[in-house]
């Protein structure tokens, strides 16, 4: 079974940036608010958009309030995917 990793997280939040300040991958980064690593709205919604595609999986509309940190939107995602 397929499983968002923090790593495939990173990639797809880098590449929705456009890699301008990339996110670097840390253990402080899994806790962190998105908007403290530079990830603005537009940034998370296309990510979102690309593990949609990637995973093949539909998150609910709430998934941008609901998840304020990677943890929570990896725990959101793989809880879709199980």
């Amino acid at each position: 079974m397929n499983t968002l990793t923090l790593d495939a997280l990173i990639e797809f939040l880098n590449e929705s940036n456009g890699y301008d300040d990339p996110i670097e991958a840390g253990p402080e980064v899994i806790d962190s608010p998105f908007d403290a690593l530079g990830c603005d709205s537009l940034t998370l919604l296309n990510a979102i958009s690309k593990i949609e595609r990637t995973y093949q999986t539909e998150l609910p509309e709430s998934v941008t309030s609901d998840a304020k940190t990677p943890r929570e939107l990896i725990d959101l995602v793989n809880a879709r995917l199980s």
